[in-house]
C-alpha cells in the first residue's frame, strides 16, 4: 500500500515539475511580461490547469507546445521557432548595414578613380605626367555641391 502511494507521488510530482517548466516558456496573453507561471490572471490559471491536464493525458511537451501554438499564435511561447520571417527580422540590420558599407566603398571608390584620366592614358597609350593629371582634374571635377543651385534651374527660374 506504502508502495502505491509513492508512485502516485513520484508521478504528481514527475506531472508537477514538467507542467512548472512548459509554464515558465509560456507568455501570458492577458500580460504579456509575465509567463503563466508567475501571473495571476484568469487565462493563466486556465492555461497552466490546460498543461496539466494534457500532460496527465500522455501529451509530449513538444505536443503541448505545438497546441499552445496553434490556439493562441507562436507569440504565446517566448522561444519562437526560427523561420524565415524571424531570420528574415534579424538579419535585416546585417543586409543594411552591408548595403551602407557597400555604398560608402563606391563613393570612396568613384571619388579616388577618375574615368576620364583613365580613358585618356588609354588613347595616349601613355600614363600623363602628374602636371597633366593635376590640369585634367582640374577641368573635369565637377564643383562640389555645396549650396550653388543647379545650371538648369537657374536656366529655367531666369536667374
Amino acid at each position: 500500500m506504502g508502495n502505491e502511494q509513492d508512485e502516485e507521488l513520484k508521478k504528481a510530482q514527475v506531472v508537477d515539475a514538467r507542467a512548472r517548466n512548459i509554464s515558465h516558456n509560456v507568455r501570458c496573453t492577458e500580460c504579456g511580461s509575465q509567463s503563466i507561471e508567475d501571473s495571476q490572471a484568469d487565462i493563466a490559471i486556465l492555461l497552466r490547469k490546460l498543461i496539466r491536464d494534457e500532460i496527465q493525458a500522455g501529451k509530449t511537451d513538444k505536443d503541448i507546445y505545438k497546441k499552445l501554438e496553434d490556439d493562441f499564435g507562436e507569440t504565446v511561447l517566448y522561444a519562437p521557432k526560427f523561420d524565415m520571417q524571424t531570420a528574415a527580422l534579424w538579419l535585416s540590420p546585417l543586409l543594411v548595414a552591408g548595403v551602407a558599407g557597400g555604398f560608402w566603398a563606391y563613393k570612396k571608390h568613384r571619388q579616388n578613380t577618375n574615368v576620364h584620366i583613365m580613358a585618356l592614358d588609354l588613347v595616349r597609350g601613355a600614363p600623363l605626367t602628374p602636371k597633366e593629371k593635376e590640369t585634367m582634374l582640374d577641368i573635369l571635377t565637377p564643383p562640389p555641391p555645396g549650396g550653388s543651385t543647379p545650371s538648369w534651374w537657374r536656366s529655367w527660374t531666369g536667374r
